[in-house]
């Protein structure tokens, strides 16, 4: 107990922090690409840490508002109307949401291929890389936390990228190279072994500098510090946050239009913390697994929050979760932690929190990126074969040229195609010798074995004789068995002896004896 309590406080805590500063400006990028108040990404952002945070069985997964979520919220604010006529779309999306829980669609979760996890977990660490590349240099046209190759600002990834080296700001560049430097240092062994760095994380130490050094550039070369439009943009809710909130108009609520976006919104923020927390796990130094319908419940709970308060709607996060990681969090309190300096910063110090340069925050999601994407990950993957290599080579394409969950989806056909290959070369085997022929069932067979079967069965040429085996499959498909049946009412025609060998432990009658 007393272990557990020291790491809350030494690890947890400092975490959180971190998880903080990475969250502040994706709340606030992702409620003004939605076309929500900002104040609704900033209470989504809370209730994602305290709430989700809470409930969740997840240990380091951390819940926000998402980045693939955005054109949805925007599309369905404009469809409806407002997005205070959105909002109960969020709650009825929380509610099924539960329901998906209690009907254990979680199991969903497990059926995503290892080679498409890594392939997201590669794809959006090179997503970090390259959309924070103009934030580090100080182009901030494009939002923070947007994953979309296609842009709200008409750029794409890559162009987005040509443009800013047009607009080059030298105090960002420093800034971005320093908070870099800031924490490749603080991964060096001669600073792990300091106790400074159990209390201090280095992407914490990193905005701390960068804050200090622009604010001497500030008094002394002003035309080399960073100036408040390239910092962070929290506004001060003087007369408090909750009059800043909007909302829920329930006018247009029982109406097809709203029921079409709930179930939309629910299938779509499922399936993203689905993915995230399976992502999340495989990421996770102690190998814990996540009961995946209890998040699903813990994430609708939280929707529903979100909805009645005014706030986006949330998911799991894989940049959220990926920063905790980093920065050495064990349990879920550092999820809980980062929702309450959250609601901290924005209520008790936002002035100093727009002290902080985009541009330092850049150059830690740039090494927190580094660290999803590392090159012995693609020489394993290499190593293990072209039916592992592919899909998660294609999932890094179709992720960075399109989104998440087009990728994800483009990732797993090519997932399954490689599935069904394997299976049709390795369900069937048929060997010989001479005019002497075995056909061998090694596992279950099913109807996508039909082909394949027909094929190996045509091949037997006339005047021979084969074994058929199926005694050691546990299941045979109808369809297989009819062409079974079928060769033999042609076998006679063919000169073709045909013996099928049975076992009393078979589990097809066909085959038992």
């Amino acid at each position: 107990m007393v272990n557990e309590f020291k790491s809350v406080w030494t690890k947890d805590l400092p975490a959180a922090i971190v998880v903080f500063l990475v969250a502040l400006p994706l709340c606030l990028g992702i409620a003004l690409a939605s076309g929500a108040p900002v104040a609704s990404g900033l209470v989504a952002g809370v209730l994602g840490g305290l709430v989700a945070g809470a409930l969740s069985g997840s240990a380091l997964a951390v819940t926000g508002p998402a980045a693939g979520l955005t054109s949805l919220v925007l599309a369905s604010t404009q469809d409806l109307g407002s997005f205070n006529q959105f909002l109960p779309c969020v709650m009825l999306a929380g509610f099924l949401q539960i329901l998906f829980g209690y009907c254990r669609a979680g199991i969903i979760g497990h059926f995503f291929p290892l080679s498409v996890i890594k392939g997201m977990l590669a794809a959006i660490g090179l997503i970090l890389i390259l959309k924070q590349i103009p934030h580090a240099v100080g182009y901030d046209a494009d939002f923070e936390g947007d994953e979309n190759f296609l842009q709200p600002d008409h750029e794409n990834t890559f162009t987005e990228i040509l443009r800013a080296f047009k607009s080059l700001t030298a105090g960002s560049i420093i800034i971005a190279s320093i908070s870099i430097l800031m924490v490749v240092l603080w991964e060096t062994k001669k600073v792990k072994n300091k106790k400074i760095s159990t209390y201090l994380s280095g992407a914490l130490v990193a905005v701390l500098v960068s804050v200090m050094i622009n604010t001497i550039l500030l008094s002394f070369l002003p035309d080399y510090a960073i100036q408040s439009t390239h910092r962070v943009s929290l506004p001060n809710f003087l007369g408090g946050l909750s009059r800043a909130l909007p909302r829920p108009d329930f006018s247009s609520f029982f109406t097809v239009n709203s029921l079409v976006i709930s179930i939309q919104l629910a299938i779509i923020a499922s399936l993203e913390s689905l993915l995230s927390v399976e992502a999340i796990d495989k990421l996770d130094p102690w190998k814990r697994i996540t009961p995946l319908n209890r998040e699903l419940k813990a994430q609708g709970v939280t929707n529903v929050f979100c909805g009645l308060a005014g706030g986006l709607p949330v998911t799991a996060v894989i940049v959220r979760g990926t920063a905790n990681i980093a920065a050495g969090a064990q349990t879920k309190w550092s999820s809980i932690f980062h929702g309450v300096v959250l609601l901290l910063a924005i209520v008790v110090f936002p002035d100093f929190i727009n002290l902080i340069p985009l541009a330092s925050l850049a150059g830690i999601l740039i090494m927190i990126g580094y660290k999803l994407t590392p090159v012995h990950l693609y020489k394993d993957l290499w190593n293990r074969g072209v039916d592992q290599f592919l899909p998660f080579a294609v999932t890094i394409a179709a992720i960075l040229f399109t989104n998440l969950l087009i990728g994800i989806l483009i990732g797993m056909m090519v997932a399954v195609y490689f599935v069904l290959r394997s299976n049709f070369q390795s369900a069937i085997i048929l060997v010989n010798d001479g005019n002497q022929y075995l056909l061998k069932f090694r596992r279950d067979v099913s109807f996508l074995n039909k082909s394949s079967l027909r094929k190996a069965l045509e091949a037997i040429p006339n005047n021979s004789r084969i074994i058929i085996d199926g005694s050691r499959s546990h299941f045979i498909d109808a369809d297989v068995v009819e062409t079974i049946q079928d060769f033999l009412a042609s076998s006679t025609f063919r000169n073709i002896e045909v013996e099928l060998k049975k076992n009393k432990h078979a589990t097809h009658q066909m085959f038992r004896e």
